[in-house]
């Protein structure tokens, strides 16, 4: 087998991955949740619960990522996590127990951070010992690939009036099936320190001060992103005159999502990392407080690709840092960068599932989104007159 052709199949297992963990694991539930509060007992309060254990499970994940080293254990942790995903997948189905449900949601978010970080890691791995270009814009297209699958599936089974628990059955289904390459084209991973050709692997970490601004800057990411991935079907729906387009507008945030993280790639190549993702946290500011602004279709439909054309290019473009930064044992600081992520997101979704329920609209837990975002654009630029000046240091004692 070719190199080329190994790194297919190899990149191909990271999407078909992320497609099961992220796509059904995690964003199956945003189509359905309108579909589970029209044919149980779920309000948007409960709804914003079940999400705050899905995020509170794929922080947890996050956590062993950060501190497990050995490859080859997170070999073990990626194959037990596609697992996960679609046994919790198919209990849902199962039960309308509050506490069964949030359980379920929790080794479901687990189970996510096999295809967001322990299958990026190790693909970032791969790539940079087999002396490929080290980015992951390719693989991080499985989670608009996902954000596709997860909508066209709830859409064609709602037309075939499938109820909300044989949705569930589906899902699991076909995540099982896709599980099935997802594994076998995931190499063994190769612990030698370093690439194929002999040079040596070597990791050069930032500065104390850039890694703690970074971290309080991707929780604003990450409190901004959990909104609009959570509700975004829901606020569609409960929209004047537009019900019926909210599994439409999540599909096109899916549309969005798969070219943008390779668009966002070639946008780092050509003007550095930090400046991409200082615009890219730009454009998604707008992006999440649209439907607070307006309420027309057009406006949700501007809303879903600009949210989805930065969203995953943020996570796409930190995480590529991370693992640059680390070339060794990447998932570790793509570990700790979603721990950050993570927290935003377990306090997130329940906060303006109350602010929902209160006001009735979503609209102020959407400002709010957007000034989190604001805020991270802000530490953004600061990183990089950091950046310039520590260059500017290392120049100066050489």
């Amino acid at each position: 087998m070719s190199a080329e052709t190994q790194r297919l199949k190899v990149l191909a297992a990271g999407i078909l991955s992320l497609v099961v963990t992220i796509g059904v694991a995690r964003f199956a539930y945003t189509p359905l949740l309108p579909i589970m509060q029209a044919e149980t007992w779920l309000d948007e309060a409960a709804g914003g619960w079940l999400a705050t254990f899905n995020y509170m499970g794929y922080m947890c994940g996050a956590l062993l990522a950060a501190s497990v080293s050995d490859l080859r254990l997170k070999d073990r942790l990626y194959r037990l996590y596609l697992v996960l995903a679609v046994v919790t997948t198919f209990a849902m189905a199962f039960t309308d127990n509050m506490v069964i449900w949030a359980l379920l949601r929790f080794v479901s978010g687990l189970s996510s951070s096999g295809g967001m970080l322990i299958a990026s890691g190790l693909i970032l791995n791969w790539l940079i010992r087999h002396n490929f270009r080290g980015e992951l814009g390719i693989h991080f297209a499985g989670c608009g690939l996902g954000i596709i699958f997860a909508s066209l599936v709830v859409e064609l089974l709602v037309q075939l009036a499938q109820s909300w628990s044989l949705q569930w059955i589906w899902f699991a289904l076909a995540a099982a099936l896709l599980s099935i390459p997802a594994w076998r084209w995931m190499p063994q991973p190769d612990t030698r320190p370093m690439t194929v050709s002999g040079a040596a692997l070597v990791d050069q970490p930032p500065s104390r001060p850039f890694m703690l601004i970074m971290l309080v800057a991707y929780f604003c990411a990450g409190y901004g992103y959990v909104i609009s991935a959570t509700f975004i079907v829901d606020i569609v729906e409960g929209q004047p005159g537009l019900a019926g387009n909210g599994q439409w507008v999540f599909l096109l945030v899916g549309l969005a999502a798969m070219p943008a993280v390779i668009v966002w790639d070639r946008i780092a190549r050509a003007v550095g990392y930090l400046k991409a993702l200082m615009l890219a946290y730009s454009v998604q500011i707008f992006g999440i407080i649209l439907p607070a602004l307006t309420d027309t279709l057009w406006g949700a439909i501007l809303s879903a690709l600009l949210y989805g054309g930065t969203f995953i290019g943020c996570v796409s473009l930190v995480l590529t840092m991370a693992g640059r930064f680390y070339p060794t044992k990447p998932a570790k600081l793509m570990g700790k960068m979603t721990l950050s992520y993570g927290v935003a997101q377990i306090v997130a979704p329940a906060f303006t599932g109350m602010l929902a329920q209160d006001a009735g609209n979503y609209d102020l837990g959407l400002y709010l989104a957007g000034g989190f975002i604001a805020f991270g654009t802000v530490l953004i630029a600061v990183l990089i007159q950091l950046e310039k000046k520590e260059q500017g240091m290392v120049q100066q004692a050489t």
